[in-house]
């Protein structure tokens, strides 16, 4: 709430990334002027460079950067801002710094300090809501609990973003549970009180976009369903809610009054979201109240024709609501491209960016047609940072109807060029195009009854993947003839007689090129004075080759393939193949081997960069499969390595408090009772 008269003219982000340039790009439209904050590793992010002006927080940390209140303040009073906007995350829900923003003239450009106050806690919300009439799922004292009342969810008081919850269906994992959910709670939010409420079983996330001004008119927004979820955190989103129109009725007029009351008994003002979890009969149960812009906010936007970051600052700015909020027009879908590997347990992924494309008709901008919208906070040559969320982009749909909007979702994904860390994009394919999802009936356990390593199997199957091999050798043969400095132009390996066949190996991302080099694909080619042969792939044939595009000829179809080359951090090779349906992410395989970089039989490697929080194993312990054996943080999550076999730790190679990157070598577990002698 603005505590000033004077209308708004600056605005600072305390904040980073995508929504760091989503309230740029609505300010610029309003002809506001712009400032950003930075960490030392993002000083040279896209956000920065997006905003009129910047101002560095020193420091790598979000405790040292974007969750320093008073450097943010000061940041304002230097670069000339007269307003605030916090973003999500980091200090977007902490009464304290809004409080202080008003206290230093500074326009808020959020609800009174008061409302976050009376939702900070969710224990303290779910008794402001019992006592209005909402209804609320009630709250278990986790040391009273038996068997009869799991299974059970235990969630962090203060934050969210699935960050310190946990399901229990065994009595006997409450304990170590309760201390987990605490200690994560105490990394991401830096206040380890958590709570036990029932676990609904295939519950459907139903949340309800609100907006409400300084004279006390309420508008809901529409509805969004969030039930896709990983870890309890949401990864597709859309409006409206599947199940809300399924069930029809009076469901969405019970819903929006349950939204409108919360609003309403703790004096809110601005943009917000009453998140609800619902059953297949239309019951509902308040979760929380999410004081701030959410996310997903985009599919709202386009199916309401509303810019919710606008209308942000206009409240703020004293501006009234009209009587009635703008009908609901066709369906929009939301996917979160997130650096992340699923097969292996969601392991947040980090490193370079080496290029991203992702088909958008607007960024960081509603749709007034069917189309793409794309809003992203990184760019070619960004660095993914352990410091921070793994999240790349949104991408989201809006058409006519749902079915439309799943379709052109899927095929903008599938197309998109991304290459750098490892990707959960062809799981947010899989998914869109899956016949649960698209027949509307996905609820909170969808990746769960239809089974992880079904979703997240790669889209290119094994025919796909050698014919990015073939690709890729094509073009490293080009690349080879055009840097040739004598007889250029000539194919690569041509011989007036028939000689040898070259040979390219490869194996697929995720592979050892030198570990798995026994079972790498090869691709056997001989240049010609016309053509050139692939005596192991008989229908297919070369069109023609550069060193970045292929077009190859299968079965009498031209299929063209797009080719980059790069060098990751391990200083290994790797070339990214894109085509019209998927792309394929294949590693050389050096034609010498160096002994010492093949890693001892029974090395357990880091699966994600991290820190090493918490060993419990020592040397010489017998372990069996599926034992923990340490935790790792990443990106405020912990993370638990399992031993892979049963066996005997023969080495620790880490210790608390390491930092890791990915395939770090922490332990080498032995089959045998005995550890090797060394000589």
């Amino acid at each position: 709430m603005s505590n000033n008269d004077s209308s708004i003219t600056s605005v600072l982000v305390a904040n980073r990334g995508e929504i760091a340039r989503r309230v740029f790009a609505t300010c610029e439209r309003m002809g506001l002027s712009t400032v950003a904050v930075f960490s030392d590793p993002d000083a040279h992010a896209p956000h920065v460079a997006a905003a009129d002006r910047a101002v560095r927080l020193p420091g790598e940390t979000s405790a040292a950067t974007y969750l320093d209140a008073d450097a943010i303040i000061a940041a304002a009073k230097s670069a000339g801002a007269d307003a605030i906007h916090p973003g999500y995350g980091f200090l977007s829900e902490n009464a304290a710094f809004a409080q202080s923003v008003i206290d230093a003239g500074i326009a808020w450009i959020g609800p009174p300090p008061s409302s976050i106050t009376s939702m900070g806690s969710k224990v303290n919300a779910k008794a402001i809501m019992s006592g209005s009439g909402v209804p609320i799922l009630g709250d278990l004292d986790p040391a009273t609990l038996t068997a009869s009342d799991l299974p059970v969810l235990i969630k962090a008081s203060a934050g969210g973003g699935g960050r310190g919850m946990r399901i229990v269906r065994d009595i006997a994992d409450l304990a170590g549970e309760v201390t987990a959910a605490a200690r994560e709670a105490e990394s991401a939010f830096g206040d380890p009180t958590v709570f036990c409420e029932p676990y609904v079983e295939r519950g459907h996330h139903i949340e309800v976009q609100v907006l409400a001004d300084r004279h006390g008119r309420v508008w809901t927004v529409g509805e969004r369903e969030c039930s896709i979820q990983r870890r309890h955190q949401k990864i597709i989103e859309e409006a409206p809610a599947p199940l809300v129109e399924r069930i029809g009725g009076d469901f969405r007029d019970r819903l929006f009054d349950a939204a409108r009351t919360a609003t309403s008994a703790i004096g809110y003002v601005g943009a917000g979201t009453v998140e609800f979890l619902a059953d297949g009969s239309g019951r509902f149960y308040f979760l929380e109240m999410n004081t701030r812009l959410q996310v997903e906010h985009p599919v709202t936007e386009a199916t309401t024709g509303l810019d919710l970051v606008e209308w942000q600052i206009r409240v703020a700015d004293g501006e009234p609501l009209g009587e009635t909020p703008p009908p609901i027009t066709g369906h929009s879908i939301e996917a979160r491209l997130y650096a992340e590997d699923p097969a292996a347990n969601w392991s947040p992924q980090s490193g370079t960016v080496f290029d991203i494309d992702l088909p958008a008709d607007v960024t960081f901008d509603r749709l007034d047609r069917p189309g793409i919208r794309v809003d992203s906070g990184i760019e070619a040559g960004s660095e993914i940072s352990v410091f921070y969320d793994p999240m790349l982009a949104k991408v989201i749909s809006w058409a006519p109807d749902r079915t439309r909007a799943a379709a052109m979702l899927a095929g903008a994904l599938a197309r998109a060029t991304v290459h750098g860390p490892g990707t959960n994009r062809d799981l947010l394919v899989t998914i869109l195009r899956h016949s649960v999802f698209r027949s509307g009936d996905t609820d909170t356990g969808f990746i769960d009854e239809i089974g992880l390593p079904v979703l997240s199997r790669p889209l290119a199957d094994a025919s796909e993947v050698r014919l990015a091999a073939v690709a890729a050798a094509a073009s490293g043969a080009a690349t080879n003839r055009e840097r040739a400095s004598v007889q250029r132009g000539i194919p690569s390996g041509w011989r007036n007689l028939h000689s040898q066949y070259q040979t390219s190996r490869f194996v697929p991302d995720g592979s050892d090129p030198v570990a798995d080099a026994d079972t790498a694909i090869s691709v056997r080619y001989r240049a010609g004075r016309d053509s050139v042969e692939l005596p192991d792939d008989p229908s297919v044939s070369l069109v023609d080759a550069s060193s970045t595009s292929v077009t190859l000829e299968v079965d009498g179809v031209r299929r063209r393939f797009a080719v980059a080359r790069h060098v990751d951090a391990q200083s290994r090779a790797v070339t990214y193949v894109d085509s019209d349906t998927t792309s394929v992410t294949l590693r050389d395989v050096p034609r010498f081997i160096d002994p010492s970089a093949v890693g001892k039989p029974g090395s357990l490697l880091a699966p994600m960069p991290g820190s090493v929080i918490r060993i419990a194993v020592e040397i010489g312990d017998a372990v069996t499969q599926g034992q923990p054996l340490l935790w790792l943080e990443a990106m405020k999550m912990e993370h638990t390595v399992h031993a892979p076999a049963d066996g005997v730790v023969a080495e620790l190679a880490v210790v608390a408090g390491q930092q890791l990157a990915v395939g770090d070598v922490l332990a080498v577990i032995s089959s045998d009772s005995t550890t090797e002698e060394t000589t």
